[in-house]
């Protein structure tokens, strides 16, 4: 659906004025030069329907709207109340036993509908001006492109820097670029700048410009072999937050749909640079492009210890506060995984602020939180009931299953509840539990 465009065409709304064309014209409201343009193909060698696709997102004059469809008009014409719809659109109403003008909503004294020439030849003219010279830009992208890529060849030091740079804005900047990047073998050349002797300034450019791509499974693959996948790693820890950003994407386009690529990618080098990036709460992009990487690792059961033993949980649960819902769901599930191993368990119970921390996420954020936390706190008071069951009754762990087991949560979620209010309540007399619950005023 086309939207008006926000200049001063906004202004003259379909109500019940004859809309002036020439007027428009004078006023610049149609953009002006909107006359019929000599194109060297001819104005009606031009499908209307074709240039009104392909210019979707353009901001297209209020004038050229049909009020019934909100689409571009292709055949206008004007009923006696000097409404303008889509012959189709206006005809269909009439179908409908409908002897109104849809606009204004006046009874109409003459049924009979005038094409309307002058707006029809507008709305070609203003839409051929902006498909030739759309097209006009996606051929320059496309020779620059080219230009660039056989630069690429000749060039080296920071001179193939600079090209590559100019690569990846052009490639950022216009989706034509991608097509011609991969038309003229661009993608096999990228890959094979990425080596054991690239320097972090080419490997970072490179990066850049693949995550712009769509890479099939032989450029992959090429990507996922030990040197290069090291070179990324390497990248990843020393370059700038944007390279960081970067260099998590494209890790995360090679795990993609692989399921023994966590194997290949997660060396412990990964694993701190996740970590240092999700850190950086300055960067949010760069958080939540981390986190997204470290739970499709950690999905990976072989990868949880070593990510136990980077010191991953005493930094997630202190990352959690101040993070917003998507982000906070991640952490959760990060840290849900790693509850289902021994050691990851052990962690979350030395963490002092994990309890307390999880706790009051409960009934707070999303159903789904509350869920993963549920689970994390199941897992460790089962773990060690004595010693972590009465810092959670502690923190308010009591009080919160209660509401969650009032609540419209799914049945599910509201049984565990009660299993882990249960297990909480073993080290207490029903007094003394009560007490610690801070329940006397509601069970009174």
């Amino acid at each position: 659906m086309y939207q008006p465009s926000s200049r001063k065409e906004a202004d003259m709304r379909l109500d019940s004025q004859v809309l002036d064309l020439e007027t428009a014209v004078k006023d610049g409201i149609l953009g002006g030069n909107c006359g019929v343009i000599s194109t060297g193909f001819g104005l009606k060698k031009l499908d209307l329907k074709l240039m009104a696709e392909e210019l979707e997102s353009i901001d297209v004059p209020t004038v050229f709207i049909c009020p019934i469809s909100l689409e571009p008009m292709r055949d206008p014409v004007t009923l006696c109340t000097g409404q303008t719809y889509e012959r189709s659109n206006i005809v269909k109403w009439f179908s409908l036993g409908h002897y109104t003008c849809p606009t204004t909503t006046q009874e109409l004294w003459d049924d009979s509908v005038t094409p309307n020439k002058t707006l029809q030849q507008l709305i070609y003219s203003w839409f051929s001006q902006k498909y030739l010279a759309m097209k006009k830009r996606s051929e320059d992208v496309q020779g620059r492109v080219k230009e660039v890529l056989e630069n690429l060849k000749k060039v080296k030091g920071q001179a193939r820097v600079q090209a590559l740079k100019e690569l990846r804005q052009v490639v950022q900047a216009h989706g034509t670029a991608l097509k011609t990047v991969v038309e003229n073998g661009g993608i096999a050349f990228i890959l094979s700048l990425l080596g054991p002797f690239t320097t972090h300034a080419v490997g970072s450019e490179v990066i850049g410009i693949l995550v712009n791509l769509n890479l099939d499974l032989n450029s992959k693959s090429d990507l996922l072999q030990p040197a290069k996948i090291s070179l990324i790693v390497d990248i990843l820890n020393e370059g700038s937050t944007e390279t960081k950003i970067n260099c998590t994407r494209l890790i995360g386009m090679l795990m993609e749909g692989n399921d023994f690529a966590s194997q290949n990618v997660a060396s412990l080098s990964l694993l701190v640079g996740l970590l240092r990036l999700v850190k950086d709460k300055k960067h949010q992009t760069g958080v939540l492009s981390g986190l997204v990487l470290l739970k499709t690792v950690c999905s990976n059961e072989s990868v949880r210890n070593s990510f136990v033993n980077v010191g991953a949980v005493p930094q997630l649960v202190e990352l959690m506060p101040g993070l917003n819902n998507e982000c906070l769901e991640l952490v959760l599930c990060i840290l849900e995984l790693l509850s289902s191993i021994p050691e990851g368990r052990l962690a979350l119970k030395d963490c002092p602020n994990t309890i307390p921390n999880v706790v009051k996420l409960l009934m707070k954020a999303s159903e789904n939180c509350t869920q993963l936390a549920l689970s994390i706190l199941w897992s460790i008071c089962k773990f060690a009931p004595e010693e972590c069951a009465s810092l959670a009754v502690d923190a308010g762990l009591a009080a919160k299953l209660l509401l969650v087991i009032q609540s419209g949560y799914d049945p599910v979620l509201k049984q565990r509840s009660a299993e882990l209010l249960k297990l909480c309540s073993l080290n207490y007399t029903d007094n003394i539990f009560i007490s610690k619950c801070k329940l006397t005023r509601t069970i009174e």
